[in-house]
């Protein structure tokens, strides 16, 4: 379809057409989102309509009770991106306001999905709920779908290891620094888009310059420590990386950065966007007596990086940012 990937932000520049439907926030676009995601694609594929997945430019919690969201799996700009990478047709992204807030259940149908999507088939986590005070769930959608021209289905929670796939328990593990967790709850390892700006340069000066990555105030950062993963560069392609969440309490730092060691690259990236993913943690923030004892860890920390993520090469290509 003319469609295929295309993401609007509000209603007002979408073709009324008939639309199988899902919703949600969708933070991280997790294994339990992608079933439900995929499944409307099969649908309208098989029904010969377009898929349409409508999300919102903000967590609810943020307009109902502001400072209670919680911190994000995802940037906005990244979670349109990977819903419209999963072969959808239209990205809705909603501007969630006071008037969105305070749409009733029935004004909520009527506005979002029987109007311009004009829903045929709608299709929710068995968790969802929706409309003023969350007011709404699947039974009321089972009700009102029928008036409006449409059926519901609702989608059982995915299950991995014995627990819900959901964004709250992906942001514990990476909170946590089970960055393993987090990455097979995902599908994929959790990202962390930010932009590169100038540090102290110690890094430099110990043999180990970094890209020092600075992110929004609202984004789920892994717990401190030492991780290996990748660093994805501003045209697609990743360089593998071990990066430190953290203060360098060994020279009294106390603001939290994101220090990315790229291996076996060179390169300015000051002011580049940014993204580093976490694939392993290596091991927790350390306070060392000195430099030299600081150093020598970096160099284990590198050979345990270049272990783990099969990066065979010299070592004499460094970042210059």
């Amino acid at each position: 379809m003319a469609d295929r990937g295309r993401v609007v932000t509000g209603l007002g520049d979408v073709d009324p057409a008939s639309s199988v439907v899902c919703v949600g926030f969708f933070d991280g676009v997790h294994r339990g989102h992608q079933t439900i995601i995929r499944r409307a694609v099969r649908h309208a594929q098989g029904t010969g309509v377009r898929s349409v997945v409508v999300t919102f430019d903000r967590h609810p919690m943020e307009v109902v009770n502001p400072g209670s969201q919680p911190k994000l799996l995802m940037t906005l700009a990244r979670r349109a991106a990977t819903l419209a990478s999963l072969d959808v047709d239209l990205v809705v992204v909603m501007p969630f306001d006071d008037d969105l807030r305070h749409l009733s259940p029935d004004a909520f149908v009527d506005h979002v999905l029987a109007g311009r999507l004009r829903a045929q088939h709608v299709i929710v986590g068995a968790n969802f709920r929706f409309g003023h005070r969350a007011a709404g769930d699947v039974a009321v959608l089972n009700e009102l779908g029928p008036q409006r021209g449409f059926t519901t289905e609702a989608v059982t929670l995915l299950e991995v290891e014995g627990a819900v796939v959901s964004s709250t328990e992906i942001r514990g593990a990476v909170e946590r620094g089970d960055v393993e967790r987090a990455a097979r709850l995902l599908g994929r390892p959790h990202l962390v888009d930010g932009v590169v700006v100038r540090g102290d340069r110690r890094g430099v000066g110990l043999g180990f310059p970094t890209a020092n990555v600075q992110t929004g105030r609202r984004v789920a950062i892994p717990e401190r420590g030492v991780y290996a993963g990748a660093f994805h560069l501003s045209d697609g392609t990743l360089q593998p990386c071990a990066t430190n969440v953290g203060v360098n309490p060994t020279f009294g730092g106390q603001d939290l950065r994101i220090e990315a060691y790229l291996l076996d690259w060179s390169g300015d990236l000051y002011g580049m966007g940014a993204a580093v993913d976490f694939r392993h943690r290596l091991r927790d923030e350390l306070t060392f007596d000195g430099a030299d004892a600081l150093v020598e860890q970096m160099h284990a920390d590198v050979a345990e990086a270049r272990r783990l993520l099969g990066a065979h090469a010299s070592g004499e290509s460094r970042p210059r940012s």
